[in-house]
């Protein structure tokens, strides 16, 4: 019986990839001389550091640029409020989710059984496994998921007949 798994994976190496280009752009711009802006990777966690909360929003966009430019899904990433620290200066922190969460899971399941689809998903972990007769009832599966908005960054591994 042929399956396939619906995954929320990201790939470290862009996302570093994508935080090395940022913090060089950061630092070359005009408009960030004499800010002290930043953007550090520390485990699953992105902290940016500016002198105003204006220019914490302004690198985040340039950090969400350059991870879009890379492949990376900004679903993935789990932005908290600007706060003021010391010093005047402000930080944002934004975690990186991976895996897929209980709801998130119940999410897809509900999806995938309210399109009528000749598929059974079940949820196996952080990972819903999605089994079907046919392949092309699994390509439909995959098709379907990926029209829906279901609030997160989805892959589709181990295709397997």
């Amino acid at each position: 019986m042929p399956t396939f798994d619906v995954v929320s994976e990201l790939d470290l190496q862009e996302v570093k990839n994508a935080l090395d280009q940022a913090q060089k752009e950061v630092a070359q711009r005009f408009d960030f001389k004499g800010t002290d802006a930043s953007v550090e990777l520390k485990d699953q966690t992105i902290v940016i550091r500016a002198n105003s909360e204006n220019r914490v929003a302004a690198v985040l966009e340039v950090l969400h640029g350059k991870l879009v430019k890379r492949g990376v899904s900004l679903l993935a990433l789990d932005a908290q409020p600007i706060k003021a620290v010391g010093g005047g200066a402000s930080q944002q922190v934004i975690n990186l989710k991976q895996g897929i969460d209980k709801d998130g899971a119940k999410k897809v399941v509900k999806a995938l059984k309210d399109s009528k689809l000749k598929v059974q998903p079940s949820i196996q972990g952080d990972v819903v496994r999605v089994s079907g007769k046919k392949r092309d009832d699994l390509q439909e599966a995959i098709a379907y998921l990926r029209g829906q908005d279901l609030e997160m960054s989805l892959q589709y591994k181990n295709f397997r007949d």
